[in-house]
């Protein structure tokens, strides 16, 4: 049994609200659970200089957790002054994934910023926040064609995210910190809707484990990644 209580194939209880800030071109709060983490859209008319005269525009993310996310207070990095090696590879993540769905030739030369804030952790921050990413950054690029400030959508397919592991010698789908800390193995899944494979983190914790079980871990995966797409289509055509 799962301290959740939840079958081995199912999610936690996953929301995606929208329109939580006044400002931002697009806002997400997504919920996996426990977790919550306030995601933005941020659009900025010009390119880091790097992509000036490019034709192409730019997706990157920024990814926080605040001080009391956790069961003790964690300093704040801006106090620390330096990000943590993990916050650089989450952000880093974050950023890879949204722009493997974005054809940045028809996002035209302007860069659109991603901000994944962590109110509460309890495991599957990373995925969380690129679940909602997407969607925060389909309501900031429909906003930008509704406009007229680009002709086409440059969105070609939807990117989540979502973990997995063995707990208990048992393949398991979307891990809370219960499970996440004691699980003999534990995975990361980024994948489009169309199948394609983003990029997979996978880690033996307390020992390897076998072709057949990372089969497991894959499908359920997927079977988690296709209830994730359809949450998120309906939350960016209700947005």
């Amino acid at each position: 049994m799962r301290p959740s209580e939840r079958t081995p194939d199912q999610l936690r209880h996953v929301t995606l609200e929208t329109g939580i800030t006044r400002y931002a071109e697009g806002s997400c709060m997504v919920s996996f659970g426990h977790t919550k983490v306030l995601v933005t859209a941020s659009v900025d008319e010009k390119v880091p200089g790097w992509m000036r005269n490019s034709g192409k525009g730019w997706v990157t993310a920024e990814y926080g957790m605040l001080p009391r996310a956790t069961h003790t207070r964690g300093r704040r990095e801006a106090a620390a002054g330096k990000q943590s090696g993990r916050t650089q590879e989450i952000q880093r993540l974050i950023g890879r994934s949204l722009r493997a769905v974005v054809d940045l030739e028809k996002l035209g030369e302007r860069q659109i910023v991603i901000d994944c804030d962590v109110i509460q952790a309890d495991g599957g921050t990373r995925t969380a926040s690129i679940t909602g990413a997407y969607v925060a950054l389909a309501i900031a690029v429909k906003g930008l064609v509704d406009k007229g400030v680009i002709s086409e959508n440059p969105i070609v397919d939807q990117v989540a995210a979502v973990s997995c592991g063995i707990f208990n010698d048992v393949a398991v789908l979307d891990l809370d910190y219960d499970e996440d800390s004691t699980a003999e193995a534990d995975s990361n899944y980024v994948l489009t809707g169309d199948g394609n494979i983003v990029e997979i983190q996978a880690t033996g914790e307390k020992r390897g484990f076998s072709r057949g079980e990372f089969d497991q871990l894959f499908a359920l995966a997927e079977k988690g990644c296709t209830e994730l797409f359809e949450l998120q289509k309906a939350a960016v055509a209700a947005a």
